[in-house]
């Protein structure tokens, strides 16, 4: 998916593109194959899933891309601006962003989800003074009630992991609010290993694995062949894994 294509101009972000000259020579993002081999990719489907092995570069992607736009580098919405000791790259001082038609504004809808950081915007939350009350439900609960809260129409939202805090039942709910947002104008920018968020229809979905970014399949997705390959032979599988 490294090409010369412009990407929809009706998204927020129709592209990205990556100058590895401002990347530091001994940086450990040199030695990411599929971010190392990328020039430019193109976004042409309000809903991008981002798939593949831990350590493939789909979360550093993400986190440079929300970064480089302006978000808060822990999460949360384009006006958070709380700091914790720095846990993203240096990627997003590489990446140039090419930007739709639409544009939100400082305080529109947008959101930068990470499921590893999440406990910290939901303490931002109550210093904001905002009435989410995050610490008052259970991780999954704040999660779905997060989604149908802060998911409008018209917005930029990059989730990475999003399943982390979510049963498979609330996994199906949580996609419920993806697709019907993604209809109404929503871009949608998702790094996940959820076989049931990766099933929405029409979306596209993009593979880290093998060094390149491709697109490819929801059934050639290692989430859904290991899955299905799981369920229908378990006793197998099992018997292979455990002796």
């Amino acid at each position: 998916m490294s090409g010369s294509g412009t990407g929809d101009p009706a998204l927020q972000i129709r592209g990205i593109s990556i100058n590895r000259e401002k990347l530091p020579q001994d940086s450990y993002l040199r030695k990411i194959k599929s971010i190392n081999s990328l020039n430019y990719l193109s976004f042409s489907n309000s809903v991008t899933f981002f798939v593949g092995e831990n350590g493939s570069g789909k979360s550093t992607l993400l986190e440079a891309i929300a970064v480089a736009y302006g978000f808060n580098p822990e999460g949360g919405t384009l006006n958070y601006n709380f700091k914790t000791p720095d846990s993203h790259s240096d990627l997003c001082e590489a990446i140039s962003l090419v930007r739709g038609e639409r544009r939100m504004r400082s305080n529109g809808n947008g959101y930068f989800l990470r499921a590893e950081s999440f406990y910290n915007v939901a303490t931002a939350e109550e210093e904001y003074d905002l009435p989410m009350h995050f610490h008052e439900r259970s991780h999954g609960e704040s999660f779905l009630a997060l989604a149908q809260d802060k998911f409008q129409p018209g917005g930029l939202y990059l989730l990475d992991e999003p399943e982390a805090a979510l049963s498979p039942q609330r996994q199906m709910s949580f996609l419920i609010e993806i697709n019907n947002v993604s209809k109404a104008g929503g871009q949608f920018i998702i790094a996940t290993h959820s076989p049931i968020i990766l099933s929405l229809p029409g979306a596209e979905i993009l593979s880290f694995d093998d060094g390149r970014i491709r697109q490819v399949a929801y059934e050639d997705t290692g989430s859904y062949k290991i899955t299905e390959l799981f369920i229908n032979n378990r006793e197998r599988m099992l018997e292979r894994l455990l002796n």
